[in-house]
């Protein structure tokens, strides 16, 4: 008689981030079998340290991947593997992940938790510079920025939402134009909270060391800033999305419900990569990431229990 061997997990958890490891503890307090699969590449590398997050205020990223990891490691039903998975393919009750170097994980359900990769503008100095005196989040580094001159690169409409969002916070608001022309609305916005535009093309960033100076075409003289806040463009940091064909947002983020179900059964998502549908975009911090990664575990535990009280 021929028998269906049953996958080695009930959950395969992809990304170890705050969103991977809070869903790992999760699944391994309710016992299901769980392995995380992660490299050690994360959205917030460049920073040295992190921001609201409760109890964790200013501590550096990494330190709290590593007792998270000790947490969920604790559970016997977790386990972990550094690799990098390379292709999922199967339904619901069976995945199959295939992983570098040949191994293939079988997994009833899956949980995306790999997150995005931000592309920065392309200005000499803003990459090297990402995640200390340049940033793109007011809520994750505005306050290091309290009472100085602050920068706001480009004019779209991110410039008069940065602007309205930092101007409790800082001494002067700077808006680099870099060249273009900011809209008719866009000027009044930024008149009413008092930022002044620099029209000139920006040439380079560089630190300083009282903050950061710009470079401008047409002039020797630089703009000194405390800080820069910059909007980036976004991408998934994996192709899973598409190999699963998964729903997505108009901007890219995986369509997932308040449980972090996507549009396809079995598969889960949570973090960075993931947004509810009304949301024009995914709402990212490290703590909302791992409320996410929660919310997913339950839901893969509400999964997994109906179907075994199913008739």
């Amino acid at each position: 008689m021929n028998t269906v061997r049953p996958p080695q997990y009930d959950v395969a958890v992809i990304g170890a981030g705050s969103a991977g490891l809070q869903a790992a503890q999760t699944l391994g307090r309710m016992h299901q079998r769980t392995v995380v699969l992660g490299t050690d590449r994360y959205r917030n590398d460049p920073a040295t340290h992190m921001h609201n997050f409760l109890g964790h205020d200013g501590e550096p990223p990494a330190v709290l991947r590593l007792a998270a990891r000790k947490d969920a490691e604790q559970y016997d039903d977790v386990d972990f593997r550094d690799a990098e998975v390379l292709r999922i393919s199967g339904a619901a009750g069976d995945f199959a992940l295939e992983l570098a170097g040949g191994d293939v994980v079988r997994a009833a359900r899956v949980l995306l938790a790999t997150g995005v990769t931000d592309h920065l503008p392309d200005v000499p100095g803003v990459a090297e510079q990402f995640g200390d005196l340049v940033a793109h989040c007011p809520f994750c580094h505005g306050h290091e920025f309290a009472g100085q001159t602050v920068g706001i690169l480009g004019t779209g409409p991110q410039a008069a939402h940065f602007s309205g969002m930092l101007a409790p916070i800082t001494a002067e608001l700077v808006v680099l134009a870099d060249g273009a022309e900011p809209d008719e609305a866009t000027c009044a916005a930024l008149a009413r909270v008092g930022a002044r535009v620099v029209a000139e093309p920006v040439r380079a960033v560089r630190r300083t060391d009282d903050g950061l100076e710009v470079d401008l075409d047409g002039t020797d003289v630089p703009v000194a800033l405390g800080g820069l806040f910059v909007r980036t463009d976004w991408t998934q940091a994996t192709p899973f999305a598409e190999q699963l064909g998964l729903e997505m947002t108009e901007l890219g983020a995986v369509v997932v419900d308040v449980m972090g179900r996507t549009s396809v059964p079995g598969v889960f998502a949570a973090g960075d990569l993931a947004a509810p549908a009304g949301l024009p975009m995914p709402m990212a911090s490290v703590l909302i990431a791992a409320a996410a990664g929660m919310a997913a575990a339950a839901g893969c535990v509400a999964d997994a229990a109906a179907a075994r009280t199913a008739g």
